[in-house]
């Protein structure tokens, strides 16, 4: 019998950083809603920080926001994880201002961070060139990225410990 080789499919994954931010209606819930739409249509979630309460930045309203910043492992390319992005904003009720003015919304996600891309072009901007004057999203995302260094810390440590640990029984 001939043996038949399979092509095998190599799936760019790609890292990248969201914020969320949403101040009408039920925040939380908002919230939660976007972080379920994301995995369903963005990709795996794989890593989420506390949320973060703020007043309204760039603009006066009466109603602060709740902040989230989320780590997602997505197969889209920068320009299709926009148009998604958008797609989920329309759906959860979003409309998009008229003018250059910020406004209260259901829900904003922003593109923080793809891999370690830098572009530019009418529609985005990766980094997002706002975030590092934003606290709103700079603390959240702080806190993602000391967490992972922590575990990549943690797992390292454990493999050299498993290594090590194995070793003496090989005796």
């Amino acid at each position: 019998m001939a043996l038949m080789a399979t092509p095998c499919l190599f799936i760019d994954m790609h890292t990248a950083f969201l914020a969320l931010g949403s101040n009408l209606g039920d925040k939380d819930r908002n919230l939660q809603l976007a972080l379920e739409k994301i995995a369903e249509k963005i990709g795996a979630i794989s890593a989420l920080s506390s949320i973060h309460a703020s007043e309204a930045w760039g603009y006066k309203s009466e109603n602060r926001f709740l902040n989230q910043v989320v780590k997602v492992e997505t197969e889209l390319s920068p320009l299709e994880l926009l148009k998604t992005i958008q797609a989920i904003e329309t759906q959860m009720g979003r409309r998009r201002k008229n003018s250059a003015r910020y406004q209260d919304r259901i829900i904003d996600i922003d593109i923080i961070l793809y891999d370690d891309l830098v572009y530019q072009s009418e529609e985005l901007t990766i980094p997002h060139p706002l975030y590092r004057q934003r606290p709103f999203v700079q603390e959240p995302l702080e806190e993602i990225l000391t967490n992972c260094k922590k575990s990549a810390f943690i797992n390292k440590i454990s493999s050299c410990l498993f290594v090590f640990v194995s070793s003496c029984f090989l005796y």
